[in-house]
């Protein structure tokens, strides 16, 4: 029996929703025959891996299939026929409510009653557990604590894997390009680093975050580098959360999620090749190492042999990321988590002054887009990475539980490259010679970095109740260290370019160093939270938190010493209303602060920390019973006290940047295996309202379009054939700091492609980003342009038994 699919419109999908109106309904996903294979296996694996082919929501009370095994079952079938084939002889018989099969126990009357069901099979168990499609329901990166993302008073996105893997991102800065509030395209494409802006304001530093900890850097160049590949999800808190994480920007914090070992076994091999002569072998396993499951390993890995889009540099990388599970009882977990990495690449960028990309010459040329402004043997982009943590928990009693996270980093940097520096001139007494157009000169620059890293945070929660009010009252102390052995140089020569008729290997003069030293940071932070629940409808949340930061820099140039010390107090509170319905209206304020290592030449004392606050009001909405998550956010975010320059270069603790804004955010399986996500961000507002230089106040000081929009949707078939489109729209504006005024930056529009085959064990994908090859300058700024990236095509190949 084919059932009409039930959709409840929500106000922000209604233009993408619209956009879909004129397809066809699609047959519910239960009534159609398609092919699945699943082999002879425990019941519980069994019954995952029918969830995961079908995509069917899947309701089960666990202790119902504990011990039971089923038969292999292929072919090509309804769901429901082969749920049922499934479940044959297991004495439990399934039910269809609404988008849902329910598992009970089968009746041996017509009055038997049945058990009540207590667990959602395809539902994330936990907020760092893997989640089957798209739509992640709950996380703790708004909360630090395993919170429902609904009743989270802050704008929040989650990234699956498995929509990571749909819309084939292979870095950081690809998975969060659907999402809103969120630039990709800070300084076009570049092999180095993910950069990115997150509601107007730069996301580099301090730095992400890795299973709740800091991968903290110093505005140096060995920034630490996640993996996709061995990412559960990756989280997007948006706006100020100095509350919970510290010193941090006021556009958000990016927080990616380990695999973490399971009980259930992952067994996938992956072979990829694509253009640039990339090959890549990856490999995923978990399961139990005893028979009571309470010793659980995973290995997540990945070798890649490729090339940069240019000049045939490499592109190679190794990723090992070995973790172990430990649950003596079922109130203690130990995980030990680990990753190491090595990276030997060359230097890819696009950046190309601005006379010459965005405006013409005087003479109306342009520079070549594809020209490749480095020098082959000389440019590298080598890093190695070693990462070793583990998390804690103890359930002490029905109140009290206890958490500690710790992780030791390392990592060394040996990085060279060449830049433009601008057309020379060889013909100063005819300025339109077509000869002062054709010669670029070149300068290089080069960062030797040694870091350590360590993080610590521990955490105490109590879970009570007072009165008609139930409390979860977190407090925590963390602190983190970083050194960082640092050389770096800008300037020297390279030889010349001819940008019509390149030529390679000329003389590179080397400068000296102008940073020779060690940067030692270290933060300690105590903090409070409470989430109140009252009436289960209405959720208040709490937190204040008091931080001491020390930076110290010793100088090998001239043996001077720099020490700056600073302490705040940051604070947030947030409330949220909880309909029936599946409404959740919120509203929130929130602070960070920044360390600044800046002296104020008048006192000679430090500036003090910058900060930043925001408020914001938005709504959610989570249909019953679907899968699916809508957003709204309207936000009012500055930052304060940050270090501008007047016109004699003298700094003063004078600036600030307003940023208004609205953001939508669509997450849902609209129909029967079908699968969409949307975000679009408007930003009426970013600008300097307070500057020690005049010139800068009413300006941007980093490029934010008024419009960015994103849409990707994919489709299954029931034969096992699968696509996927998406497009990726950022507005026109004038660049960082409104430095290309009187001309703009276009708007663009990119698009993204897959199309793949799922059959028996097999999945196949290829992926194709920027799909039409589109030529594009992705931000200008202060003098230079950077191009986006060019098409690229991988194809995948995974096996999972």
């Amino acid at each position: 029996m084919t059932n009409r699919l039930k959709m409840t419109p929500a106000p922000l999908a209604l233009a993408i929703a619209l956009a879909l109106a004129h397809s066809p309904l699609l047959a519910q996903t239960q009534g159609a025959p398609q092919q699945i294979s699943i082999a002879a296996q425990p019941l519980a694996e069994a019954l995952n891996d029918w969830a995961r082919q079908t995509r069917i929501q899947l309701v089960v009370q666990q202790s119902l299939v504990a011990g039971k095994t089923a038969p292999a079952v292929a072919g090509s079938l309804t769901p429901r026929q082969a749920l049922d084939r499934l479940l044959a002889g297991s004495g439990l018989a399934v039910t269809m409510e609404g988008n849902a099969a329910v598992i009970k126990t089968a009746p041996a009357s017509s009055s038997s009653t049945l058990p009540a069901v207590t667990v959602v099979a395809d539902s994330e168990e936990s907020a760092t557990s893997r989640v089957q499609g798209y739509v992640a329901k709950r996380s703790a990166t708004g909360t630090k604590t395993d919170t429902p993302i609904i009743e989270t008073p802050q704008s929040i996105s989650v990234v699956t894997a498995d929509r990571i893997e749909a819309i084939g991102a292979t870095n950081l800065k690809d998975a969060l390009g659907y999402t809103p509030g969120v630039s990709t395209t800070t300084y076009g494409a570049d092999s180095r680093y993910d950069w990115i802006s997150l509601r107007g304001f730069d996301a580099y530093s301090p730095g992400f975050y890795l299973d709740g900890l800091p991968l903290r850097n110093n505005s140096t160049w060995g920034v630490w580098r996640t993996e996709n590949y061995g990412a559960e999800r990756i989280e997007l808190l948006r706006g100020p959360s100095s509350v919970l994480y510290g010193m941090s920007g006021p556009g958000g914090v990016v927080n990616v999620v380990s695999k973490r070992p399971t009980a259930e076994p992952v067994r996938e091999l992956q072979l990829q090749v694509g253009d640039h002569a990339r090959r890549q072998v990856a490999g995923d396993f978990s399961g139990a190492l005893d028979a009571d499951g309470k010793v659980l390993y995973r290995i997540t890995g990945l070798l890649r042999d490729a090339q940069l889009p240019a000049a045939k540099e490499a592109d190679d990388r190794t990723y090992i990321a070995p973790s172990l599970t430990w649950k003596p009882s079922s109130d203690t977990t130990l995980t030990l988590l680990s990753q190491f990495s090595r990276t030997r690449s060359g230097v890819y960028t696009r950046a190309r002054p601005q006379i010459g990309s965005l405006d013409p010459t005087a003479i109306g040329t342009y520079i070549p887009s594809k020209l490749f402004v480095g020098e082959p043997g000389f440019d590298r982009f080598n890093q190695d990475q070693e990462m070793v943590g583990y998390q804690f928990e103890h359930r002490i009693n029905d109140t009290w539980t206890v958490r500690q996270n710790a992780r030791y980093a390392h990592q060394k940097l040996d990085y060279k490259g060449t830049q433009l520096s601008g057309f020379s001139t060889l013909n100063p007494d005819v300025p339109t010679d077509p000869a002062n157009f054709q010669l670029m000169s070149r300068r290089v620059f080069g960062s030797s970095e040694n870091i350590g890293a360590v993080a610590l945070d521990n955490q105490a929660q109590a879970d009570f109740r007072v009165g008609e009010t139930q409390h979860k009252v977190l407090v925590g102390l963390d602190y983190q260290r970083t050194r960082i052995d640092q050389v770096t140089f800008s300037g020297g020569s390279a030889s010349p370019l001819n940008i019509y008729a390149p030529v390679y290997g000329g003389p590179i003069e080397l400068p000296a160093p102008y940073f020779n030293g060690i940067t030692r940071l270290t933060q300690t932070g105590v903090y409070l939270q409470d989430q109140i629940k009252w009436g289960d409808r209405w959720t208040l949340t709490l937190g204040g938190r008091y931080d001491r930061a020390d930076s110290t820099v010793d100088s090998r140039i001239d043996g001077s010493r720099q020490r700056i010390r600073d302490h705040k107090f940051t604070s947030r509170a947030g409330l949220v209303y909880l309909h029936p319905s599946g409404w959740a209206p919120y509203v929130s304020y929130s602070e960070s602060f920044a360390p600044t290592a800046t002296i104020d030449p008048v006192s000679g004392d430090p500036f003090k920390p910058e900060s930043g606050k925001q408020v914001e009001a938005g709504v959610r909405y989570q249909p019953v019973g679907s899968k699916a998550m809508y957003s709204a956010a309207v936000f009012d975010l500055r930052r304060k006290n940050y270090i501008s320059y007047d016109g004699n270069f003298m700094p003063k603790q004078t600036g600030e940047i307003s940023v208004r804004g609205l953001e939508l955010e669509a997450t849902a399986e609209i129909a029967s295996r079908t699968n969409l996500t949307a975000s679009y961000s408007y930003t009426p507002r970013a600008i300097v309202t307070a500057s020690s230089n005049p010139s800068e106040i009413g300006k941007q000081a980093t490029a934010v379009p008024r419009h960015r929009l994103s849409v990707w949707a994919d489709y299954r078939f029931a034969n096992g054939v699968k696509v996927g489109l998406g497009a990726r729209y950022t507005g026109s504006n004038y660049g960082d700091g409104e430095a290309t005024w009187p001309s703009k930056v276009p708007a663009s529009t990119v698009f993204d492609a897959m199309v793949g085959y799922d059959i028996d064990r097999w999945s196949l994908a290829l992926n194709l980003r920027n799909l039409t090859n589109k030529t594009y300058i992705a931000n200008c700024g202060y003098g230079n342009c950077y191009y986006g990236y060019p098409r690229t095509a991988v194809a995948t190949a995974t096996y999972r038994w």
